[in-house]
């Protein structure tokens, strides 16, 4: 009698993960407030029945209620606890550089340039770290969490172009690329909220499965927004950004050029860094030198060479 309840219950669960499943159409003919009204009659039946207990209920709506808001905009607290859990994945991965005045270099530097981009502020602000990798390699997550290598960093040897790393990666952040290259991936996200959330309140071996089913999904969709890369489009389109914000400040739009030159002598092709998540140095240059030729010239800073020499002369 126990296992035929159980049993009814797992099908009950899955009958509403499947409505779930389809509501991407069902949201675009009734809306969401709508599909959360369908749940909370399904969920009302489930409990009246004696099938699930209220706390089932909740946990179900909780999460048919995420679902709908995948089709909505991310608002600006949504991006930054996204961009926390890219962190933490990123931060696993890689090991922080535990030099305070190199860390508090690039902040500085990131922070100026965040200001002039389009988007100043972000919910939880800018935050510029650096990897203690010898990579090539460099990662916005959403909501303005930047990570550079120090491998990537070895590959400028000015301030100008230090700030043409970081001004890159702030127009990954200003044009929210990491957030459109998962938007096809939210509904997946969002199923992956019912799961966990079902293993804080139901219990069995289906279930157990279905939640490690859908923690898989999660670890590959993070993988694609760091490990993969951005088309070579979006690349273009920082690019781009970049040097508008490298002009706003008064650095060198050439740094961008030039750093890009550097970094293509030292990638090695077919490599787990840059090389495999980026188009190469050389089209990317081709692409911008145009924009960059057409630049007023900047001279170079004796200030700024000297505080670089300081701050990343040992990295």
């Amino acid at each position: 009698m126990m296992k035929l309840i159980c049993r009814y219950r797992f099908r009950f669960l899955c009958g509403l993960v499947a409505l779930v499943a389809l509501s991407t159409g069902a949201v675009a003919r009734w809306g969401c407030k709508t599909m959360e009204g369908v749940t909370q009659v399904g969920t009302s039946v489930g409990v009246n029945t004696g099938v699930i207990s209220s706390a089932h209920a909740d946990s179900i709506t909780k999460s048919v209620s995420a679902v709908s808001r995948t089709f909505e905009d991310i608002t600006p607290e949504q991006e930054y606890y996204l961009g926390r859990a890219v962190a933490a994945v990123i931060a696993g991965k890689y090991r922080l550089y535990n030099d305070q005045p190199a860390n508090l270099y690039i902040n500085k530097i990131g922070q100026t340039l965040a200001l002039a981009s389009d988007r100043p502020e972000t919910f939880g602000g800018y935050h510029f770290m650096i990897l203690d990798s010898d990579e090539i390699n460099a990662f916005a997550a959403p909501g303005g969490l930047v990570f550079v290598s120090r491998g990537l960093l070895r590959c400028a040897i000015s301030e100008d172009q230090v700030a043409a790393v970081l001004a890159h990666e702030v127009a990954h952040v200003q044009e929210r690329h990491a957030l459109k290259s998962i938007n096809n991936s939210r509904l997946t996200t969002a199923l992956s909220v019912i799961a966990l959330e079902g293993a804080k309140t139901y219990s069995g071996g289906n279930l157990s499965d279905l939640v490690t089913a859908f923690e898989g999904s999660i670890t590959d969709m993070t993988q694609t927004l760091f490990t993969n890369g951005y088309s070579r489009t979006t690349e273009l389109e920082a690019d781009a950004a970049a040097l508008t914000i490298l002009r706003r400040v008064g650095y060198d739009p050439n740094a961008l050029v030039q750093t890009l030159g550097r970094m293509g002598q030292r990638l090695s092709p077919g490599g787990l860094d840059f090389a495999k998540t980026h188009p190469s140095p050389a089209s990317r240059i081709e692409q911008i030198k145009g924009q960059v030729e057409s630049a007023p010239q900047v001279k170079p800073s004796a200030a700024r060479q000297a505080r670089y020499a300081l701050a990343l002369g040992q990295i």
